[in-house]
């Protein structure tokens, strides 16, 4: 035990990477664990991206798909996101839809972020919404055309999966699990904004991970204390944007045309038992825009929303900013717990 005025050692180790054009950060509260558990996070990233990525021509959603028509067995991990995504669009009512990558490509996403043709606007420009004037509504909203049976999926031909809004999320989930009960240890693993934990938090943050949220630097920022074993996610309006010929295009479309989103919010923020359910939730509202509020309220979601102005609102138990919060800067724990950076930009 250390003496009366001398530091505790600290009682937790971090580690932060590039991938899939995202900051990626972990957390461990055994440092002497933290490689290990930064190669368990990868192996898990890396089983994701192989099986469900649209950027790659040997994942086995593109190495299958004339299969998927007609119907086949895929493998667990498929079946698991897929499942996912299903639950996500069922939870928002279709506002999250992973069968929108054609949409994308129109757009001009058809290829690894990192590659597209990056937004030179400033920070706190809006992206270019697609004007939806005219459009026809789609009668039949896509999730709805998929059919998943324990493993057995089937896609219609004129569909591409696009599961960048829960398949993200998912493996932040997985990644926590699986390191916390193979090392025995409490552990955060934040991809972009979709961050999970499991087992215990730090024996110096009261039994609470403390976040700190905030999307952009110019954005307002906010410490908040998430229990051991819950989750949070950030979807933002303002990251995750390419250039479209003339137009600035940003990531998360309305599901019924097709199009980006008006971005009402520049970010919202939802704290909920898993980094899937915070996902869906937070992406479902900046979808629904103006109505986000009163549905996240009757779905009883602790949320946090940013508007264009950078006025906060809250919902739920997400804790009312302080004053002194909307300027924080200095936060007593490590980079590492960030949680900024837009949801739904890889599959």
């Amino acid at each position: 035990m250390a003496g009366l005025g001398e530091p505790r050692e600290q009682s937790w180790s971090a580690h932060s990477w590039r991938v899939w054009g995202l900051d990626a950060s972990l957390v461990v509260t055994v440092p002497s664990q933290l490689q290990a558990a930064a190669g368990m996070a990868r192996c898990v990233l890396d089983a994701v991206d192989l099986a469900a990525s649209r950027f790659r021509d040997d994942s086995e959603l593109a190495v299958r798909r004339a299969e998927l028509v007609r119907g086949a067995t895929v493998s667990p991990l498929l079946a698991t996101l897929m499942e996912s995504a299903l639950a996500a669009a069922r939870w928002t009512s279709g506002a999250v839809d992973p069968t929108l990558g054609n949409d994308l490509i129109s757009l001009g996403y058809d290829k690894d972020f990192t590659a597209l043709a990056p937004d030179h606007g400033a920070a706190n420009g809006a992206a270019d919404a697609a004007p939806q004037a005219g459009r026809t509504v789609r009668s039949v909203p896509g999730w709805e055309r998929i059919s998943l049976d324990g493993r057995f999926l089937t896609v219609p031909a004129d569909i591409t999966i696009d599961l960048g809004a829960t398949a993200k999320a998912v493996a932040a989930d997985l990644a926590a699990a699986r390191i916390a009960e193979a090392l025995d240890c409490g552990v955060l693993v934040n991809l972009g904004g979709d961050l999970a934990t499991a087992g215990p938090a730090p024996d110096d943050a009261g039994g609470r991970w403390q976040i700190l949220v905030q999307d952009t630097a110019g954005d307002p920022a906010q410490q908040v204390a998430v229990p051991a074993g819950g989750a949070l996610a950030t979807s933002s309006t303002v990251k995750r944007r390419w250039q479209q010929g003339n137009a600035m295009r940003h990531h998360i479309l309305d599901p019924r045309f097709g199009l980006p989103v008006e971005a009402v919010w520049r970010s919202a923020s939802v704290a909920a038992p898993t980094a899937l359910a915070a996902n869906a939730f937070s992406t479902a509202a900046i979808v629904k825009g103006h109505a986000a509020v009163a549905w996240l309220r009757g779905e009883g979601s602790s949320a946090r929303l940013v508007d264009r102005q950078g006025r906060v609102i809250t919902t739920g138990d997400w804790p009312a900013p302080a004053p002194a919060d909307a300027h924080k800067t200095d936060v007593p724990k490590t980079d590492a717990l960030k949680t900024a950076g837009a949801v739904g930009s890889r599959g």
